[in-house]
């Protein structure tokens, strides 16, 4: 028996990276799996396929998150295909750095309609359909706490949003049983930030375990934090940094 046997798990940005492995993790752990991903059609398909070889329901919808009307229509699309909802886990996530100056005047509004105002309607969404006890996890990342250089005002403050934001979500659901938490990746391996690129010893030095972290560590926290034994965890914010907020 997997932990998630008989459950439906969407991910919303769950075709690549940390995302990816969440997918796989999930459909591992026993639960029929809704991916909402925005580009990489080729990709996304071939990770589905994937999943469905291991006799798992996966349910594939393309959207641009950014749109409230679309992210509601294709949660939508998934819930009435898989018949209920148990686990969220928002992981899409945008960055626009660089100079102060030389933010474009839409800056603002494109990456808080990523970060923040995607995942705040996705868990109101979720919370119409789940049932007590259901799971919201949002994927966040460590600059939260530390930012570790200039060139990106926009992305720290939309990511720092977020622990108000699951702190609020765990005393409006509570009551329900509905558990709200945060996961801070800190450099984590991924095609944005592969552990031998170019800035990789720069994004290690704040560390105390001198690695980057793989995506199935991040994946294998989320899977607790979606377990029946997390039950009693509600508006926490688990850091999976290396040290860097050590």
């Amino acid at each position: 028996m997997g932990a998630f046997d008989g459950k439906v798990v969407l991910v919303i940005g769950g075709t690549r990276g940390i995302g990816a492995a969440i997918s796989r993790r999930m459909v591992a752990d026993g639960a029929c799996l809704g991916i909402i991903y925005r580009s990489r059609v080729g990709d996304a398909e071939g990770l589905a396929d994937e999943l469905r070889s291991q006799g798992k329901t996966v349910v594939l919808i393309q959207a641009d998150v950014s749109n409230v009307a679309a992210l509601n229509r294709a949660m939508d699309e998934i819930i009435d295909a898989l018949g209920r909802l148990d686990v969220l886990v928002s992981v899409a996530g945008t960055a626009i750095v660089g100079p102060l100056e030389s933010y474009a005047d839409d800056a603002f509004d494109q990456i808080l309609a990523v970060n923040v105002r995607a995942p705040f309607f996705a868990a109101k969404k979720a919370a119409l359909v789940m049932t007590n006890g259901g799971r919201i996890i949002i994927l966040g990342s460590i600059v939260a706490d530390r930012m570790p250089g200039a060139g990106g005002t926009l992305y720290f403050a939309s990511k720092a949003a977020l622990g108000g934001m699951i702190r609020g979500l765990a005393r409006d659901l509570g009551s329900r049983a509905i558990t709200a938490n945060l996961v801070q990746p800190g450099p984590i391996d991924t095609e944005r930030n592969p552990a031998n690129g170019p800035d990789a010893s720069i994004n290690r030095s704040p560390l105390a375990i001198p690695r980057h972290g793989t995506t199935e560590e991040v994946a294998g926290l989320v899977a607790y934090i979606a377990s029946p034994e997390a039950g009693f965890v509600t508006g926490a914010t688990y850091n999976i940094d290396g040290g860097w907020s050590a």
